[in-house]
């Protein structure tokens, strides 16, 4: 059965981001209960920014759990990438990572890799077997603590790397990287898929979580994006991960997460 997942970012230096909920943790996840959302999506500062008992005590309060962990701030205020030019920079990023890693196994939650991946400087070989090495070492890590590692295909916009599904999932098959999935994110899918059903279906056997997004990165239904393939193609290929929404807080973070809760019933649980 595919569950539903809301975002709580904590990082005041991302707040301009495309988080439903902001500030309060404990009040985020109520709200996130109330709804009926089954779990929430977390992006912190570092793995130590949360108390994982306090964290523990609220989910098991509202019998909610966590979908993923993000690792965006590793990037955002560290300056950290998996394709940095400095091997001392990429081992950082390697360690950010699998520190959230590390946090997020706790919870049963994957980490994902997104704006961490970077870009490939001049040249793309090289960047590409950087990138190859860590995500061969996370990977490992994943399957020694029972998750998996997430990589998120970005548009051009936001890397150079992988901006389609099919295009990651050549990368990770034909470096023989174990342990890692692939995020299919419809606002970046909206820019680069011809067809985003058509894709789901083709990479059915790496997609381990959704972002749920419309093509103007408001909540789904704000937009333009056509939903009823894609949430077809979703069901079709058995998928049974979460489908977290990773978008605007559009008009508010109350009206966003209502929105996004009611078009979730609409498309999956018919």
């Amino acid at each position: 059965m595919i569950k539903s997942s809301v975002t709580i970012a904590l990082v005041p230096e991302i707040k301009q981001g495309p988080w439903i909920f902001w500030h309060d943790l404990k009040a985020s996840i109520q709200k996130a209960a109330d709804l009926k959302f089954d779990a929430v999506e977390l992006f912190t500062s570092s793995a130590q920014a949360v108390d994982t008992s306090e964290l523990k005590a609220y989910l098991a309060a509202q019998s909610m759990g966590i979908s993923a962990v993000g690792t965006g701030a590793g990037k955002v205020i560290h300056g950290l990438t998996l394709t940095d030019a400095d091997p001392e920079i990429r081992q950082k990023a390697v360690q950010f990572i699998a520190d959230m890693m590390r946090f997020g196994a706790q919870f049963e939650a994957p980490a994902i890799i997104g704006s961490m991946q970077g870009n490939a400087g001049l040249d793309r070989a090289v960047s590409l077997r950087d990138l190859a090495d860590s995500l061969k070492e996370l990977g490992a890590l994943a399957i020694s603590l029972g998750v998996e590692l997430i990589y998120e295909p970005l548009n051009r916009y936001e890397t150079n790397l992988f901006n389609r599904l099919e295009d990651a999932a050549a990368f990770l098959e034909a470096e023989e990287i174990a342990g890692v999935g692939l995020l299919a994110d419809f606002f970046h899918m909206n820019i680069e898929e011809e067809d985003l059903a058509a894709s789901i279906r083709k990479n059915a056997r790496w997609i381990r979580h959704v972002h749920f997004a419309d093509s103007n990165r408001r909540p789904i239904g704000f937009g333009h994006t056509e939903i009823n393939s894609v949430a077809k193609a979703l069901q079709d290929i058995g998928y049974s991960g979460y489908v977290s929404a990773e978008a605007f807080p559009w008009p508010d973070s109350d009206a966003a997460a209502a929105q996004t809760i009611q078009a979730f019933n609409h498309y999956f649980k018919k």
